[in-house]
């Protein structure tokens, strides 16, 4: 078996929209503001290294001046010393002279005869005055030559530059500590950018949540923006139709349930009449009576379920709270239930606990938990009572467990969507459901304010877990009847 490599997608694209922005801008501000810096430094370095090659020139020319005044024909080396170290010179400036073959430096230790550029040294020798960019020791320098009428002599100076790279030092220090903050600046400027452009779509992803969420009256309000004016648009008027639909579908599911009613009581009736002659009939007939009875039951309950599914779809489900003794309750909801045998454990946090709850919404729940543990699951079957205190009188929490095959990974989200049988429907047990079971649990925990999951069991067993968060409310006194 080949398997096909496809490529990795690239880092930036893994970055989200406003990520991107930022980057984006960030990277534009850091481009720019080196450009600038190395333009600035490069056109800097420029001007003052060629203003001072020209006051070079200008203070050598001077000073060779005064050499050729004080040179004579028969003078000697000494001489030849008392006008080198007569020159008036700047700092960082080292004369030097070649008078025929004799070489007098200032400072032979900077600057002397090994040091002058040999291309210098030939412009010279053909009477050319000229300058010169070198090194001296590894430091920057100009170096002037001046050959000087009617002697065979040359005069040199050489002028460091080390104050021309000190002054670039610390501009380089500036103008990049500018455009680092000019980086910052450009990123927090993309920040407020991209948050200003995509804050039209946070709206519609709050919008989306809430049709989401069953609210299929949101709306966008329209945009001051025209370019955002046919996106609102466009999603109201999505939301519109999607409301519209969702309402015929629900009008139409109750409308059917109604008059599935009538029909079903005839046949339950009729159903009634020959299950009191049902010693009478033949054993044929007894299994397909038997089969009947199923059947016109499940009828019975997904026809009831779906009326209660269709009050939530058009909005008229109401919850019709009062103080419950909870654990009492459970106990009780469980001894009326196809699982009276089903373990109750109480904490001591909910043994006295009394919730705001619909008793008839709270005993389907429970319900359909235990009716769902007994056709999927496998006995024993617990169910666990806990309480938090918080805010509000705090939160409480039933707990159903069953020892069966449990529920697999990718199923534990679409286990409470309604006709729901799972991939393993058909083999947990007898399947007799209608799907609408979880369906409306997960609608009646939610109409109470709570939320509903399943769960691995933490004791490593196989099983079923589903635990219910619910809010306990403010209740104005220990109300002991459940």
């Amino acid at each position: 078996m080949t398997a096909t490599l496809r490529p990795g997608p690239r880092r930036l694209a893994r970055l989200g929209l406003r990520a991107r922005v930022t980057v984006a801008f960030a990277l534009g501000g850091l481009i720019l503001s080196v450009t600038l810096a190395l333009a600035t430094l490069a056109l800097t370095r420029q001007s003052l290294v060629a203003e001072r090659e020209d006051t070079a020139f200008a203070v050598a020319i001077s000073n060779g001046r005064r050499v050729r005044n004080q040179l004579t024909p028969d003078i000697d080396e000494q001489g030849l010393t008392r006008v080198i170290e007569s020159l008036a010179t700047a700092d960082g400036s080292f004369p030097l002279l070649r008078f025929g073959n004799t070489w007098i430096a200032r400072d032979p230790q900077t600057f002397n005869q090994d040091d002058v550029p040999g291309e210098l040294l030939a412009l010279t020798s053909a009477d050319q005055a000229a300058r010169m960019r070198t090194t001296l020791r590894g430091r920057p320098a100009i170096v002037t030559g001046l050959p000087i009428p009617n002697f065979d002599a040359t005069y040199f100076e050489a002028l460091l530059l080390d104050d021309v790279e000190s002054t670039l030092s610390s501009l380089a220090l500036i103008v990049f500590s500018v455009a680092a903050a000019t980086t910052l600046l450009s990123a927090f400027l993309g920040i407020w950018a991209s948050r200003r452009t995509l804050a039209p779509l946070g709206e519609v992803r709050a919008a989306a949540e809430s049709l989401a969420a069953g609210e299929l009256d949101t709306r966008l309000d329209p945009p001051a923006d025209a370019d955002l004016a046919a996106l609102v648009a466009s999603f109201n008027e999505m939301a519109r139709a999607l409301e519209d639909r969702i309402e015929r579908d629900a009008r139409f599911a109750s409308a059917v349930s109604h008059e599935l009613r009538s029909p079903l009581m005839t046949l339950t009736a009729s159903l009634e009449v020959l299950r009191n002659s049902y010693d009478e009939l033949p054993p044929r007939s007894q299994t397909a009576l038997d089969l009947l009875d199923a059947d016109i039951s499940r009828f019975q309950q997904l026809v009831q379920d779906l009326l209660e599914i269709s009050r939530y779809d058009v909005g008229t489900a109401a919850l019709d709270a009062e103080p419950v003794l909870l654990s009492e309750f459970v106990r009780q909801a469980v001894a009326h239930s196809t699982t009276p045998d089903a373990r109750v454990i109480v904490t001591d946090t909910a043994e006295d606990l009394v919730v705001l709850a619909d008793k008839r919404r709270l005993a389907q729940v429970l319900a359909n938990l235990l009716d769902n543990a007994t056709k999927y699951g496998a006995p024993p079957v617990t169910i666990t009572l806990d309480a938090e205190p918080g805010p509000g009188g705090g939160i409480y929490r039933i707990v159903v467990e069953d020892h069966g095959p449990g529920i697999p990974a990718d199923e534990r989200l679409r286990v409470f969507d309604r006709f729901s049988r799972g991939a393993a429907g058909g083999r947990r047990g007898v399947d007799t459901g209608t799907g609408l079971g979880l369906s409306l649990v997960a609608e009646h925990v939610g109409l109470h304010g709570g939320r509903i999951w399943t769960e691995p069991r933490p004791d490593g067993l196989s099983g079923a877990r589903f635990v219910i968060e619910l809010p306990v409310g403010e209740t104005s006194d220990r109300d002991d009847t459940p």
